[in-house]
């Protein structure tokens, strides 16, 4: 008989391996899900919904919302909940097992008064951007019979990095903003404020934390005239080396080619320290930043969508 309740310690061990049979594309480790689910200061139990079959996890899906803001200057938008993620493994499919987990997590957040609840673009720790329709068309149908509807459809891009140098036109554009009074760096240690503060006002508070918490300025390139104008870094994330970004150009600025000149010294420094690619998880394909990937040799390696339901 299977039953679900909350997240009790020992589960992780279980809950590990069912993640891995269930979403075989995005495999975790139990250190991964210690530091980015039970370790996340917003981690409540009751939200982490297991279904167990005697001693073995058999499914889950994990609700979260914020307890602290996710930056300085945010606030815990008291109205927004998130599914960072749920799956069910194989042999437990079909019963509505995933429907009965999904409905809990839902009812948990909406029982704590959000009216949104966003699949899955929780920051700093989602695991995916998006539901994968194409990989769990299952996940995706659930979802939408559950009441969530698509906002909008990231998708993740890699290139090859064997090879690579950048273009003629790079160094010409690099030379024009350079004879303008631009220099294209790592920031000091005393830059590192402001290039936080420009990361976080002008794009996204997650992206102002990516950097403070980065700790290797050698792996970030700035702007910068009077003023930091754009960035792009490698290595944020998961302490990955090769995941590209965050990356940004003030908006006004946008047309002057900031930010191809960004994104190629950034993908030179990735080359010269011996990587092999360079991926990211998120951008519209059709904007843009997406264009500008494009160009620079980029392909489309999946889409996702972020889906939201609405109380």
């Amino acid at each position: 008989m299977v039953a679900v309740r909350p997240f009790r310690s020992g589960d992780e061990v279980t809950l590990v391996a069912a993640w891995n049979r269930s979403m075989p594309a995005d495999p975790t480790t139990s250190r991964w899900f210690g530091d980015r689910v039970l370790l996340d200061a917003n981690f409540d139990p009751e939200g982490l919904r297991v279904a167990v079959d005697g001693d073995e996890v058999v499914g889950c899906a994990y609700a979260v919302r914020r307890l602290i803001p996710l930056a300085p200057g945010t606030g815990l938008e008291p109205d927004a909940g998130w599914i960072p993620f749920f799956f069910v493994v194989p042999e437990h499919r079909g019963g509505g097992l995933g429907r009965r987990l999904v409905g809990e997590t839902v009812a948990f957040l909406e029982g704590l008064g959000r009216t949104t609840v966003d699949f899955s673009s929780y920051t700093p720790n989602y695991v995916l951007p998006g539901v994968d329709a194409e990989l769990y068309p299952g996940a995706y149908r659930l979802l939408g019979e559950l009441g969530f509807r698509t906002l909008y459809s990231p998708v993740a891009m890699d290139r090859t990095l064997v090879g690579y140098q950048a273009p003629p036109e790079v160094h010409g554009l690099l030379r024009e903003r350079e004879r303008e009074g631009y220099v294209f760096r790592s920031p000091t240690v005393g830059e590192l404020p402001e290039l936080i503060r420009f990361a976080a006002g002008a794009f996204n508070p997650d992206w102002g934390e990516a950097i403070r918490q980065h700790r290797d300025p050698e792996r970030v390139v700035i702007a910068k005239k009077d003023r930091i104008e754009g960035f792009a870094l490698y290595g944020a994330y998961r302490g990955t080396p090769e995941r590209f970004g965050p990356f940004g150009v003030d908006p006004g600025r946008r047309g002057t080619g900031l930010g191809k000149i960004l994104l190629h010294l950034t993908m030179t420094r990735m080359r010269a320290e011996g990587l092999h690619s360079s991926w990211f998880l998120w951008t519209g394909e059709a904007t843009p930043a997406g264009q500008l990937y494009t160009k620079a040799g980029y392909e489309v390696t999946r889409q996702f969508h972020v889906m939201r339901r609405s109380a």
